[in-house]
């Protein structure tokens, strides 16, 4: 009976991709409903995987558990307030990269409807901003 080879817990074979994860804010206002929309549309584009940031807040395990499998982790927040970045970092997570997209322009206000040039133009920004 020929041997089993177990690769060691926690080492990646090198033809699988860097997992990325991506947490976003959805929170009440224009600001916080494009964040989550640009985390689905990068991962849409294959630049990422958008991830439950709520679940870090609530401590579910399954989800803690996916982000330590990450290789890196963005968030993505609509404002100053930074709530995905604070979640993740109260849960113990370094964040990698961080944008806020009232800082490339975007005005915060209540509207919850997007439109699709602005969408356009704050994922190009969210893009070079990134470097992806």
């Amino acid at each position: 009976m020929a041997e089993e080879i177990k690769m060691a817990e926690g080492v990646k074979c090198a033809c699988e991709a860097a997992i990325v994860g991506l947490y976003a804010c959805a929170g009440g206002s224009n600001v916080g409903q494009m964040a989550n929309k640009i985390a689905v549309e990068l991962t849409k584009k294959g630049k990422g995987k958008i991830m439950c940031t709520v679940g870090i807040g609530g401590d579910v395990s399954g989800i803690i558990k996916s982000t330590e499998g990450t290789d890196e982790i963005i968030t993505i927040d609509g404002c100053a307030l930074v709530c995905a970045k604070k979640t993740l970092e109260s849960a113990g997570f370094t964040v990698d990269k961080h944008i806020i997209l009232s800082e490339l322009g975007m005005k915060k206000n209540k509207e919850l409807d997007l439109n699709e040039n602005e969408i356009n133009e704050i994922m190009a920004k969210v893009e070079s901003a990134l470097g992806i």
